[in-house]
């Protein structure tokens, strides 16, 4: 037994990234790891906007900006008919939705509270009445599609390694950069993985890569 127990504390110290599920939260930030292979979420960071243990999860990929303008996708709509900054593609469930996030010390109508001031638009008629306020790009981003968990399956992902878990960071969500999210967040990521103690692993124990990519 003692053996077991042993072989199972190295099995998660050796394990990448070593997050912990119960980190998981709306408002979290989930970083991509280097062996997550899905061309789905590859190098993705992904921002969450709805976790429930017993319902799942949605989130937006926040780093994966196309170059559509807002005006393009939203041909339809007269305030959107000078937007030239980027529709963003926020994950691939339901690429004929749109979400938007939103930075503003007021809480819109109808909208949701993600983190600090950044507030989630999911009502068109409030996204009708933002793109009409002339939000910046600095502060508005428009999501077509999105990422999605059942119950127990992004737990799943992060216990295999495919995860890191931090705090999300308005500047980070509203980057004018957005090529350049996720390589400064898994350094940074992996920097501070380096840093919590913890036993070598036993040689003739190798530490494998577990994670493998979960089909969609």
């Amino acid at each position: 037994m003692v053996a077991r127990l042993l072989a199972a504390f190295l099995f998660f110290a050796c394990a990448p990234g070593f997050a912990q599920t119960n980190d998981l939260a709306v408002g979290k930030f989930l970083v991509a790891s280097r062996d997550l292979g899905d061309p789905n979420f590859a190098k993705t960071v992904i921002l969450l906007v709805h976790f429930k243990e017993d319902q799942g999860a949605v989130g937006l990929v926040v780093n994966r900006a196309t170059d559509v303008p807002i005006s393009r996708v939203f041909q339809d709509l007269k305030e959107a008919k000078s937007r030239i900054d980027p529709v963003y593609v926020g994950g691939p469930v339901e690429l004929n939705s749109v979400m938007a996030l939103l930075k503003t010390a007021s809480k819109p109508a109808n909208s949701t509270r993600v983190f600090n001031d950044i507030y989630l638009i999911s009502n068109k008629d409030l996204l009708r009445a933002t793109m009409a306020s002339a939000a910046e790009s600095s502060v508005f981003h428009a999501y077509v599609g999105y990422a999605g968990w059942g119950a127990g399956q992004l737990e799943h992902e992060v216990d295999l390694g495919a995860w890191h878990i931090m705090p999300a960071d308005a500047a980070t969500v509203f980057h004018s950069d957005p090529d350049s999210v996720w390589p400064r967040l898994i350094r940074r990521t992996e920097t501070q993985v380096a840093l919590i103690p913890s036993i070598p692993c036993i040689p003739r124990i190798p530490c494998l890569s577990i994670y493998t990519p979960l089909p969609r």
